[in-house]
């Protein structure tokens, strides 16, 4: 994925967040406690109330998120968890992440880990490694 912008991004999400007034994503909706909390955000469609500020908010967790992972991977040599295709976009993570958690949104213990775990079984199933 194209993760060369994720701090200004997530910052701009920010600054976006906290700048708008009542809407009909509620601040309580904007949540990262849970991957449960996460897939509430991305899940919204684009005729859902809300969805603009929504879909910033989850396109910025999950481009930080990869952004993260590129970088450790990288820097310290680690197994990557992830191994997305050249050209696969933020887009195409939100879209494997939801599609996941909505495969898994009955399984109390997954909805209940933070987000970033979620995220990344999201991604890792899409795009698995294989064995390193």
């Amino acid at each position: 994925m194209t993760m060369k912008h994720a701090l200004p991004l997530a910052l701009l999400c920010a600054a976006t967040l906290t700048s708008q007034g009542a809407s009909a994503a509620s601040e309580a909706s904007f949540r990262f406690d849970t991957t449960a909390n996460l897939y509430e955000i991305c899940a919204l469609t684009e005729e859902m109330p809300g969805f603009a500020m929504a879909n910033q908010a989850c396109r910025a967790f999950i481009e930080a998120t990869v952004q993260y992972h590129d970088e450790i991977s990288a820097r310290r040599k680690l197994k990557r968890l992830v191994c997305y295709p050249k050209g696969a976009t933020i887009e195409d993570g939100k879209q494997a992440f939801v599609a996941w958690a909505d495969r898994k949104s009955e399984d109390a213990t997954l909805m209940a880990e933070q987000p970033v775990v979620g995220l990344m079984r999201a991604l890792a199933a899409k795009y698995p490694c294989g064995r390193q």
